[in-house]
């Protein structure tokens, strides 16, 4: 008789520390866990989920850009069969949530006792092939229900460069986002310029009424958009109303998208 496959799993957390902590743990608690793939935000996230399709993934829920909420509202469709372990360092408002539904949690920091009790859960619901999109899906609503508002107001202009000079850009006026290495290009219908900002760091900063990622590298303001269309293949296309270039939305975005 062959043996089972090993279980994977999919690690996503921002801070480098505590990601790499949890999977030395993981790999204390679990030997036969196989970590595919370890991500530093919530977009890496859930590319990550649709590459790999991990049996489990272990999510901080705040992460910069995309949260492990939203990264867990797409897994439904993305990746039905992945169970999720939210980490968070929330107290007991989300515990509240979490205890009521089929899907597990771990608290920042992590102990060996409390890994251990999830861990064992884990495997009994992988032997039993048991996963609940629906009580993921409901919970997923719960946490984004309470998560705190933010109190800052979002951008309204950003100053970026175009070779020597600075520009004051309202950030009504930008088409979108594209990440360049560690900055990021601020595409305009006049132009481009660069602004000296990792683009994971913008969403936080931007009116999420108004600016969605469609893809790992390119964030669009809604306003600009004249029409999207969705291909065979379930990726997306944008087109612009200022801009001749089209923009690509990634199918696990595209999940994301269309619930805007």
């Amino acid at each position: 008789m062959s043996k089972p496959a090993p279980s994977t799993a999919l690690v996503a957390e921002d801070e480098a520390l505590l990601r790499q902590a949890l999977i030395d743990s993981l790999r204390g608690a679990w030997p036969q866990l196989q970590i595919v793939a370890e991500c530093e935000d919530g977009a890496e996230a859930l590319e990550a989920l649709a590459e790999h399709r991990p049996d489990i993934a272990f999510l901080d829920i705040r992460m910069p850009g995309l949260t492990g909420i939203d990264v867990a509202t797409a897994a439904a469709e993305v990746s039905p069969q992945t169970q999720i372990v939210f980490v968070t360092a929330y107290d007991q408002y989300a515990i509240d949530a979490f205890e009521q539904g089929a899907i597990d949690y771990l608290l920042k920091p992590v102990t060996p006792e409390r890994l251990a009790v999830t861990v064992q859960r884990l495997q009994q619901r992988s032997a039993a092939n048991q996963t609940d999109a629906d009580a993921l899906s409901e919970l997923a609503q719960q946490l984004a229900n309470r998560e705190p508002k933010r109190n800052t107001p979002p951008l309204t202009w950003i100053t970026a460069s175009t070779g020597r000079e600075t520009r004051l850009i309202l950030v009504d006026d930008i088409a979108y986002f594209r990440a360049d290495n560690k900055y990021t290009t601020v595409v305009t219908a006049e132009g481009e310029a660069l602004l000296r900002k990792p683009i994971r760091e913008l969403l936080d900063v931007l009116d999420a009424t108004m600016f969605k990622q469609i893809h790992r590298s390119t964030i669009v303001n809604l306003k600009a958009i004249a029409s999207i269309v969705r291909d065979d293949s379930g990726k997306g296309s944008v087109r612009l109303r200022n801009r001749p270039e089209t923009l690509t939305v990634s199918q696990p975005f595209m999940t994301l998208f269309r619930t805007m």
